[in-house]
């Protein structure tokens, strides 16, 4: 995949692109992260990117040169999604990044201070982003949060795609509890059904466990759907995730 981010601060991004999945991608030519300073598009010798808000306000604007250039910087942006992180964009979820990750090229902007000039985001933007219902002064630390996101969804990046099929939201629901060795400690134990080897009681209650977290913590996740559909598309996301494990180990 190829993926390009314009920033004022690409300093920030070195260390999110050596870490974790991330940084393993990137190694290993999954992905192909280009990191763009706008203020290389700078509308004078002092490095001015913004302006005054035409009718006042508050907050300074990003100018559209910079914005503008900066794009047309990236040989592949016909073919990209142009997005702009901004609290009023659409809310990421699990549906959008994986479309994300299928669409091949993407193109982050980062907005800072007041915003951006409204003609960049009418003529060139194709996709405004959302990571939560609250503002942060830059939209570099939501563009990390989207890129992780997206590129989970990419053969080859978590290293095994079932992980990314059975996370929380994948199966509809959020993740049920999850439990490791040992089996008892300090006197608390994992529960009896999920050690006990029998695949259908296992899945019965790892869906009653998400169903019941999916109640209690969101239940605008499950809608009016039936408990009888919601069961059957947590269990194909189950058995899909175990497939594709099967598969990789041969």
């Amino acid at each position: 995949m190829q993926a390009a981010v314009a920033t004022l601060f690409p300093e920030l991004f070195s260390p999110f692109m050596e870490c974790g999945i991330v940084g393993r991608a990137v190694e290993q030519g999954l992905v192909d992260i280009r990191i763009l300073d706008i203020r290389d598009r700078a509308v004078d010798d002092r490095g001015s990117v913004d302006d005054y808000q035409f009718g006042g306000g508050a907050g300074m604007l990003l100018r559209p040169e910079p914005l503008f250039e900066t794009l047309e910087r990236i040989p592949w942006m016909d073919d990209a999604r142009v997005i702009f992180m901004t609290p009023q964009g659409k809310r990421l979820n699990h549906d959008l990044a994986r479309e994300l990750a299928e669409s091949g090229r993407m193109i982050i902007f980062c907005g800072r201070y007041g915003g951006i000039d409204q003609r960049f985001r009418d003529t060139a933007v194709t996709d405004e982003i959302s990571v939560a219902d609250a503002v942060v002064s830059g939209g570099e630390i939501p563009a990390m949060f989207l890129l992780e996101a997206v590129f989970r969804w990419l053969p080859g990046v978590l290293g095994r795609m079932e992980s990314a099929q059975s996370d929380s939201f994948a199966t509809g629901l959020l993740d049920y509890p999850r439990y490791t060795r040992p089996a008892d400690y300090r006197g608390i134990k994992v529960p009896e059904v999920i050690i006990s080897g029998n695949h259908a009681e296992i899945e019965d209650w790892r869906f009653r466990k998400a169903l019941e977290l999916t109640m209690r913590k969101r239940p605008d996740l499950i809608d009016s759907e039936s408990e009888e559909i919601i069961k059957e598309r947590f269990i194909r996301s189950l058995r899909l995730a175990d497939r594709q494990k099967e598969q990789k180990n041969g």
